[in-house]
């Protein structure tokens, strides 16, 4: 047998008559397929448990994932080859807690709520892999490490050393922000993952078969990145906000990496380090984007390609083909050593106005 316990957040307010009629329909049809547990309702939190035959309690967590009457569900345990059920003469128990005055009632209201937000709080800091996986009732750890195909994507912001040297630091994690999530929107409205952010780099990768929307993704970014600026005010360092990306495909390894202290459920191998060295060729070859020949062969549509010629890649033995694609967005304005000082001085600007404006007027 298996039980399964699961948290989530009711999608609108329900009545009493409404919750009272849930429990009715479930313990309706929970005994038909002999599943038992109790639900716990609490400030439009619901708590269940649920135990029975793996088959059937799979089936209903599937339905229970689409039900709209609640949202942000979140597997908390999955326990297989169970020999006793906790609660073998109730089809479905609920429980308004809302209705008991009692007072050994209030602590699990607070604990219910406290758990509800811990991990709604530890889900940003998560990312969406492992939370299906836990949503699906996985236990990451258990996730054994395995080799597929991926399409790999680095992102990273242009002379961003010197944007941290010339500016407080409260602007420079507003412009990370800001840049974050613009990558973010634009990778996960592809179809892509958010593996991680490295300082102000941010990692994501695509199935082998996305090839086309990787390529869209950034140039959705490059897009983004482009409008920020035209629409900053002058005398904002967004003004000169730029950004690189490399993209490269090949096999990787995926799965736990880490320690007993920390792990990270990642992906290591050539095409990483390969995508992450294409971005950095992005400033010498005042382009935005590069691809490796290994993403143009995999696209379905018809992009107008640049070739860029063969470069050799540090850790490489022979060189790679990169190509580009023909669209304004993918220009930088000058080249790496030009564009790093046109972007030192404007800050300077920057930093001189900011002085002048804060220096006390004197005269009369």
């Amino acid at each position: 047998m298996k039980r399964l316990t699961y948290i989530s957040k009711s999608s609108r307010h329900l009545s009493i008559q409404e919750i009272e009629n849930i429990g009715a329909i479930s313990r309706k049809n929970n005994q038909k397929q002999n599943i038992t547990g109790v639900l716990l309702c609490t400030q439009d939190i619901f708590f269940q448990i649920l135990e029975g035959e793996e088959e059937s309690i799979d089936k209903l967590y599937e339905k229970i994932l689409v039900d709209d009457r609640h949202t942000d569900i979140l597997c908390l345990q999955t326990e297989h080859d169970i020999k006793e059920k906790m609660f073998p003469d109730w089809s479905m128990q609920t429980i308004n807690l809302d209705e008991k005055p009692d007072l050994i009632i209030k602590p699990i209201r607070s604990l219910l709520r406290t758990l509800n937000e811990s991990y709604r709080i530890l889900e940003k800091y998560t990312q969406s892999t492992i939370v299906n996986l836990i949503s699906s009732g996985i236990n990451p750890l258990l996730v054994t490490p395995r080799k597929v195909e991926k399409i790999i994507l680095f992102s990273d912001i242009i002379s961003f050393s010197t944007l941290v040297e010339k500016l407080p630091c409260e602007e420079i994690v507003a412009i990370l922000n800001t840049y974050f999530t613009i990558c973010t929107n634009s990778i996960l409205a592809r179809g892509g993952e958010v593996n991680k952010f490295i300082g102000d780099c941010v990692m994501a990768y695509f199935s082998a078969e996305q090839a086309d929307d990787a390529i869209q993704a950034s140039l959705d970014i490059l897009s983004e990145v482009e409008k920020l600026r035209s629409d900053a005010p002058e005398g904002s360092p967004l003004r000169v906000l730029y950004n690189g990306i490399g993209l490269a495909q090949g096999e990787v390894i995926e799965g736990n990496i880490g320690s007993y202290a920390k792990m990270d459920y990642t992906i290591i191998g050539d095409a990483v380090n390969i995508a992450q060295r294409l971005e950095s060729l992005t400033r010498n070859l005042s382009r935005c984007l590069i691809l490796s020949v290994a993403v143009k062969s995999s696209t379905a549509v018809s992009w107008d390609f640049v070739k860029l010629g063969q470069c050799q890649v540090k850790g490489k033995e022979e060189l790679i083909e990169i190509y580009s694609i023909d669209n304004k967005i993918t220009n930088l304005p000058s080249n790496n050593i030009q564009m790093a000082g046109d972007i030192s001085n404007y800050l300077d600007q920057i930093k001189k106005q900011r002085m002048c404006k804060s220096e006390p007027n004197f005269r009369f």
